[in-house]
């Protein structure tokens, strides 16, 4: 009876070894847009793409070179968009979510420089930032899925 006890107990740890090397991690999917996720990236999108429409009458004030409605639009309309696109990309799933809040900042970083273009009444650079603003702000949008779930 000694005997079987050693010889079971080596069994037991055989077994258990055999089934722990054979099982490997299970392979599970890559997160995707569920309708629940889409629902909220629509909800939080409405925002952002208003933003997007008005973006060509900040490029006219900047264009006639009228400050003052250049940085009131900035301060105004375009006042909550670092909000609105941070709450959109943290509803990205993880594989976007980095690359559009890297978008989002760069998006506001122009509107800082657009804005101290503005004060310093100087056209050339407010022009450029305005371009490269509409540049970052179409790829941005673009990492955005609509509501059927295409990326």
């Amino acid at each position: 009876m000694k005997i079987f006890r050693p010889i079971l107990s080596l069994i037991l740890v055989l077994a258990t070894t055999f089934l722990v090397s054979c099982s490997g991690p299970s392979a599970s999917a890559p997160p995707s847009y569920n309708a629940e996720r889409l629902q909220k990236i629509s909800t939080y999108r409405i925002p952002v793409d208003v933003a997007q429409k008005r973006l060509s009458e900040l490029g006219e004030f900047i264009t006639e070179e009228d400050w003052i409605n250049t940085e009131t639009f900035i301060h105004g309309p375009l006042g909550l968009i670092r909000r609105d696109m941070t709450y959109l990309s943290n509803a990205l799933i993880p594989v976007d979510q980095e690359k559009a809040l890297e978008l989002a900042k760069d998006v506001f970083k122009h509107l800082e420089d657009i804005d101290a273009a503005a004060v310093d009444d100087n056209s050339r650079q407010a022009l450029d930032e305005y371009k490269q603003l509409v540049s970052d702000f179409d790829v941005y949008l673009q990492l955005i899925p609509d509501s059927k779930g295409d990326a």
